[in-house]
């Protein structure tokens, strides 16, 4: 069977393409996703691990394609991962920055969990002595509701310092809940969102009608956000 010249020049052709063709490097699309997905960093400081990412994924790949040419292409889409993870790494730490700057209302001092923890070298000690410093000082402090069965024009409610299961696994600690009170006309819709809220502090132990202590700490609060 004899192979003319066009039919050997169409197989070499499809030879060549064969030997030419190079593989998508999967981080090199990876990169790009991860490039995209970091719009999320602007959302909340642990996200500033997607970009991260995107930038480790777009610098692996651009390496492994640098060594094996002839194999892998992507460089494009690497790049294009690496810049997109960059430039939202950096607006997301900026914008968080600046957030968190502002976000006190003027007149009021911010205020931490950890710094209404018992110190655990101390035996025995059930709150910090610095509670009862704060009593009516005027402060800002961000937690989670503590869900109830009301879900609506929630007036008092328990702010509780995470939403995990440590905390909402079972009863939460005293030293991780404060009792806040909404002044007028302030109501809160339940939601599993982080609030912030401002107003007086209270150091003023209660008790169940058992004798055991059942919140130490509460809030006037003023500002709901």
């Amino acid at each position: 069977m004899s192979v003319t010249l066009d039919q050997q020049d169409d197989r070499t052709h499809e030879l060549e393409e064969a030997i030419a063709y190079r593989a998508l490097s999967p981080a090199a699309v990876a990169s790009l996703v991860a490039g995209g997905l970091s719009i999320s960093a602007l959302l909340a400081w642990p996200l500033a691990i997607v970009p991260a990412v995107g930038i480790l994924l777009g610098v692996v790949a651009r390496w492994k394609i640098s060594r094996h040419p002839d194999e892998l292409t992507g460089s494009r889409l690497a790049t294009a991962g690496i810049v997109l993870s960059a430039v939202f790494w950096v607006a997301g730490w900026s914008w968080l920055t600046y957030a968190y700057l502002t976000e006190v209302p003027e007149g009021y001092q911010r205020l931490s969990y950890e710094v209404l923890q018992p110190d655990t070298s101390v035996p025995g000690q059930l709150y910090p002595p610095i509670a009862r410093q704060l009593d009516g000082k005027r402060v800002f402090i961000k937690g989670y509701v503590y869900p109830s069965k009301q879900t609506s024009g929630i007036r008092r409610f328990l702010l509780c310092r995470d939403n995990g299961e440590c905390c909402f696994g079972g009863q939460p600690r005293l030293t991780d809940m404060i009792d806040v009170t909404l002044k007028d006309p302030l109501r809160l819709e339940y939601a599993t969102r982080p609030f912030a809220v401002a107003g007086t502090f209270r150091f003023e132990p209660t008790r169940t009608p058992d004798g055991q202590f059942a919140v130490l700490y509460h809030l006037e609060a003023d500002y709901l956000k």
